[in-house]
């Protein structure tokens, strides 16, 4: 009772995590948000009222482009898997970058709490929006670098 139809003799893919390609993304992305992170925090020291000085949004914007890059760099060493290695290269950055924050507000000689009270330097909702923000970027790195580091004679994918 077989239906006709043979199996592919193709080699299976080869699904394991190459964890040097997401370090490497990561690291990348680190040099992109730890000196952010550090230009924001001196800026916050000189500018009276840095909420509201428009530093926030650019500053914002080079943190998105350090996930992306993470997810960039990790999908083109492996361009098969690049959801999963741009996913993970986007949280490696965070994950590193939280211990490198903490620092920093350790450092800092400011009365605020670390997780909690008004002027909390890590609130639970921006940890979790930036865990969401880093797999999605990383992944979306991942991808781009993957489908348009095809040369235009490879037409495997399409």
């Amino acid at each position: 009772m077989t239906s006709g139809v043979e199996p592919t003799s193709a080699p299976p893919a080869d699904d394991t995590i190459d964890w040097r390609s997401c370090a490497r993304g990561a690291l990348v992305g680190l040099a992109v948000i730890v000196p952010t992170t550090i230009l924001r925090v001196v800026l916050d020291r000189e500018i009276d009222d840095f909420d509201d000085s428009g530093w926030i949004y650019p500053l914002f914007v080079l943190i998105l482009i350090g996930y992306f890059a993470a997810g960039w760099v990790a999908g083109r060493a492996r361009p098969d898997l690049p959801l999963t290695h741009g996913g993970i290269a986007g949280l490696g950055v965070f994950v590193v970058w939280v211990p490198v924050r903490i620092m920093i507000w350790a450092v800092r000689d400011e009365s605020r709490e670390l997780f909690s009270g008004r002027d909390a330097a890590l609130r639970p909702g921006q940890i979790f929006g930036h865990l969401v923000i880093a797999a999605t970027l990383g992944m979306l790195g991942g991808v781009l670098s993957a489908r348009l580091g095809r040369g235009p004679g490879d037409d495997s994918a399409s």
